[in-house]
């Protein structure tokens, strides 16, 4: 086991929020050129190869890794992750990065109140209070100016619920499984999905473009390594806070280089919705101490 060191958690945490929203910006763009489903399946096949090149150099090989007491809902909770992603990185080509992860930022908030109802946890009235106030930011940041009603709108909402689900399945198969073997299962599982989907969307690629496509691949493995070794030396719920970084990350990447805008309600629905969350990861992690 690694040495403890929550002030090196805090840093890996931060690196990885800032490579995860690069990883963002290259789906984007690439997804602006190509279908979005042709790009998370080419994105899937690094991955997996990742994960299985970490499960070979673990003790008891692709077999230990393998072996699981949920098998159907480590294959559900693969599945999910990839229809999560393919439907997140279609919201960033609509609504672009600001909007869209300004609205996914409300996941822990859905992982909170859904975690009654899926683990059987207890939810006080305090975080039932955050919940209700992140909800009012959503509804803040869905209403474009002019006040209708956008329905491109609901669909980082749509993937904010999946990755809500993804979390809690997580936590649930965490029962039996270790967290190798579900590290082994999103990437086995998920690029079986992926490819599933995204084959029937194949278009030729330009060279540069490939060029662009292999970052997006080694930001998704450099992403993924950064945030395993994060939860080696420091505490979930100490670093947690910080994986926020990464909506202020993709929302400057978005202004600066795609040109994006930043609308009022946005900012104030955000940083309501970003508030709530912190309350909600802060009781629940004084409720466990």
């Amino acid at each position: 086991m690694a040495e403890q060191d929550t002030r090196l958690g805090i840093w890996l945490m931060v690196a990885t929020t800032l490579i995860f929203a690069a990883q963002d910006a290259l789906s984007r763009h690439l997804a602006g050129e190509y279908n979005a489903m042709m790009v998370v399946m080419i994105r899937y096949w690094f991955f997996a190869a990742f994960v299985l090149t970490l499960a070979s150099r673990q003790a008891g090989g692709l077999r230990a890794a393998a072996k699981s007491g949920m098998p159907w809902v480590q294959a559900l909770r693969g599945t999910l992750l990839v229809v999560e992603i393919n439907v997140m990185v279609v919201a960033m080509v609509l609504l672009g990065l600001v909007e869209s992860h300004a609205v996914f930022a409300c996941y822990p908030l859905l992982v909170a109140a859904l975690s009654g109802p899926v683990l059987g946890e207890h939810v006080g009235w305090r975080r039932w209070t955050a919940i209700g106030v992140g909800f009012v930011g959503v509804v803040i940041i869905l209403q474009p100016s002019g006040g209708v009603f956008s329905p491109l709108a609901a669909i980082p909402l749509l993937a904010a619920t999946m990755f809500a689900l993804y979390g809690l399945l997580t936590r649930y198969v965490a029962r039996t499984d270790s967290a190798a073997t579900s590290f082994f299962y999103t990437g086995t599982v998920g690029v079986v999905a992926a490819t599933a989907i995204g084959l029937w969307f194949w278009e030729p690629m330009v060279a540069p473009d490939w060029g662009w496509m292999g970052l997006l691949c080694l930001t998704g493995v450099a992403g993924h390594y950064t945030l395993i070794r994060c939860y080696e030396v420091a505490e979930a719920s100490a670093v947690q806070p910080f994986a926020y970084l990464q909506l202020v990350f993709a929302s400057t990447i978005g202004l600066v280089v795609f040109d994006e805008t930043l609308r009022t309600n946005v900012v104030l629905g955000g940083a309501i919705v970003v508030a709530a969350g912190l309350f909600t990861l802060f009781r629940a992690r004084k409720l466990r101490g």
